[in-house]
């Protein structure tokens, strides 16, 4: 923020420097911050040819009935690339009433009023656009709604009956969608959420502002909404309203926006409070049983279990002993990982960390497991949550690297020789049809094995271009939530791929761990004697492993137990002769046997260790609550 210290103060809202505590001096024999009682705030991008008027206009509007020294007005320019900066601090240094706050990068429509609103004075918190598109007789009702106590949220309303608004239809009709939306979802009961033309007592300003996360467009919305359900007055009123100039908002870019962040207010308000474990987990039976039911009207059971009851234990208990094999490993995969985040611990210790972790993924839903390994190198060895988080996030990342690259790998040999189009031709009986799902098959794999190579190029670079990438696309709130997202991501896998022996070490484990995972699969299959050649079965299995891990990825079950299965039933059907009976009891037994010694080494480790399962996904729960992101 910037400007003289005689009426314009100074600070960086984009840096979040606080604003300083100097006097502003009023019209009247001068006024100090406690005698504000009411602030306007004129968010302003862009506004040279407009706001020296429309600050001119409020302060006169305002002082018709407020008395002097009672109001300031600030005018919160974001980012301006034209002459609104130089005017604004002129306003501020020539009229007492004026402040003006600068912020050298866009922070959005919405951040801008936070900040501003923030800093201001006044306990009754007033904005409208400086376009005064609003018709300014309207102004008085505004304020003094709020101020005299007989609502905490007043708004303007362009659709309710006695109002004059002149809405052209490119602007009307998404108006109406949008508001439409918004009391489906949202359950307001009011008819224009977006008019620019509100205000809000510093009370229900500040119980609901740390909970609103949009910062542009989307803003005032969820202020709205929030201040709602936190039990606010809330009141609507018709004012007359005519359109000045071009609306910022861009009808595609931003209403796209503004719907996603529609959808996710209403999943944080109405659906989240709902989800807990105890509603997961009945859910995630309810759903594997409804699973079970359904599949029972085209698969023997009968045969699925006397299949497995002829597979070959030998067989079965030499895939055990792979699968024992690849958790040593899976501990040193995880040493290497917190060796780049500066911490050096016990190949043992880690291991029986991991154990633990995905034990909590077998009897938690919604892989609350995860978490659960960040306690427990915190509880037992001090390494702080937030580095434990970020090296969970690096081994999830390569896990998903390395099965999303072996399933594009296997799926585009598949394709070049021929194999996957007399699969699926022979599964739909039309050759057409069959050449278009191979065409999109290899399209699929290209675009995995594409992506991965992205993500790993990115994160081998010193730079993170996410966000430049996204920006390019889109701007608003959305798009940085996605870029945030998106970044968070690339970064884990950049604090292990900023060193090339590093990255290469665990991606070879990571590797070698997913190798031992389908031998172990191809092992299990083997027992069930499907007569297929040592290659065929070897890829195929590494195809339905990786397709069904994907699957499991989905956090709807504990541990993907049904999802895995499934995945794994109908690629080995769709790949092999095989039956469904047959595929399906290998994928029962396959995923039986890897969740048997998960869980075995996971109550072995808990007692080893002194961790208390539940204490840890309650604990960490209360972390993710205080802001720490598992990413």
């Amino acid at each position: 923020m910037s400007g003289p210290a005689d009426g314009s103060e100074t600070a960086d809202m984009a840096a979040g420097v606080a604003e300083s505590d100097a006097e502003v001096t009023g019209p009247a024999g001068g006024s100090t911050p406690k005698s504000v009682e009411v602030s306007v705030v004129l968010p302003a991008y862009n506004e040279e040819e407009s706001i020296e008027e429309t600050v001119r206009t409020t302060l006169s509007v305002l002082a018709s009935f407020l008395k002097p020294g009672s109001f300031e007005v600030i005018v919160a320019e974001d980012g301006c690339a034209d002459r609104t900066p130089e005017i604004a601090d002129r306003l501020a240094r020539e009229l007492p009433p004026v402040r003006h706050y600068h912020s050298d990068e866009r922070l959005g429509r919405g951040g801008a009023l936070e900040q501003a609103f923030a800093a201001a004075h006044g306990e009754t918190l007033v904005y409208f656009d400086t376009d005064l598109a609003t018709d300014m007789k309207h102004l008085e009702e505004l304020v003094t709604t709020v101020r005299s106590g007989d609502a905490d949220v007043a708004t303007g309303s362009r659709w309710m009956p006695g109002n004059v608004a002149d809405r052209p239809a490119k602007r009307g009709i998404p108006s109406k969608g949008y508001n439409g939306a918004v009391r489906l979802f949202l359950r307001t009961g009011l008819r224009d959420h977006q008019c620019g033309f509100k205000a809000v007592s510093r009370e229900a300003f500040e119980a609901v502002h740390d909970d609103v996360e949009d910062r542009h467009w989307f803003w005032d919305t969820e202020l709205l909404v929030r201040a709602q359900r936190e039990g606010f007055r809330v009141r609507e009123f018709p004012v007359d309203w005519q359109p000045r100039g071009d609306s910022k908002v861009d009808l595609v870019r931003d209403v796209f926006g503004m719907g996603s962040q529609i959808i996710r207010t209403w999943w944080q308000l109405s659906v989240q409070p709902r989800i807990t474990r105890r509603t997961s987990l009945v859910a995630s039976v309810l759903l594997v049983s409804l699973a079970l039911v359904l599949s029972t009207q085209y698969l023997d059971f009968s045969a699925v279990i006397t299949n497995i009851g002829a597979a070959d234990p030998l067989l079965i208990g030499a895939a055990t002993l792979v699968y024992v094999l690849s958790w040593p490993i899976r501990g040193l995969r995880y040493r290497d990982i917190l060796a780049e985040l500066g911490f050096t611990e016990r190949l043992g210790f880690l291991t029986g960390a991991v154990f633990i972790s995905q034990t909590g993924n077998l009897v938690f839903p919604a892989r609350a497991g995860d978490a659960v390994r960040a306690y427990v190198v915190k509880a037992r060895r001090g390494i702080p949550y937030p580095s434990g988080f970020a090296s969970l996030a690096a081994e999830r990342v390569f896990d998903l690297l390395t099965i999303t690259t072996l399933a594009g790998v296997v799926l585009l040999g598949y394709t070049a020789t021929g194999q996957l189009a007399q699969v699926v031709e022979s599964v739909t009986g039309a050759p057409e049809s069959g050449r278009i799902a191979v065409f999109v098959a290899m399209f699929v794999g290209a675009v995995a094995i594409a992506a991965v190579a992205g993500i790993v190029l990115s994160a081998r670079s010193e730079r993170n271009r996410v966000r430049g990438l996204v920006t390019r696309f889109s701007s608003d709130s959305y798009a940085d939530f996605v870029a945030g997202v998106l970044e968070r991501f690339v970064g884990d896998v950049q604090k292990v791929g900023g060193d090339p022996t590093a990255f290469s070490r665990v991606g070879a484990t990571s590797l070698f761990i997913w190798t031992l995972d389908v031998a172990t699969a191809a092992l299990v299959l083997a027992a069930f004697s499907p007569g297929l050649a040592p290659a065929t079965l070897v890829s195929v299995c590494f195809f339905a492993v990786s397709v069904g891990n994907l699957a499991k990825v989905l956090p709807l079950t504990p541990g993907g137990v049904g999802l895995y299965e499934a995945a794994f039933t109908l690629l080995v059907v769709g790949l092999t002769p095989l039956s469904s009976s047959v595929a399906l009891g290998a994928a029962i037994v396959d995923h039986a046997v890897k969740n048997a010694v998960t869980v075995v080494g996971g109550v072995v480790s808990m007692l080893a260790l002194n961790v208390s399962l539940t204490t840890a996904v309650e604990e960490t729960e209360e972390v993710e609550e205080e802001g720490v992101e598992v990413s």
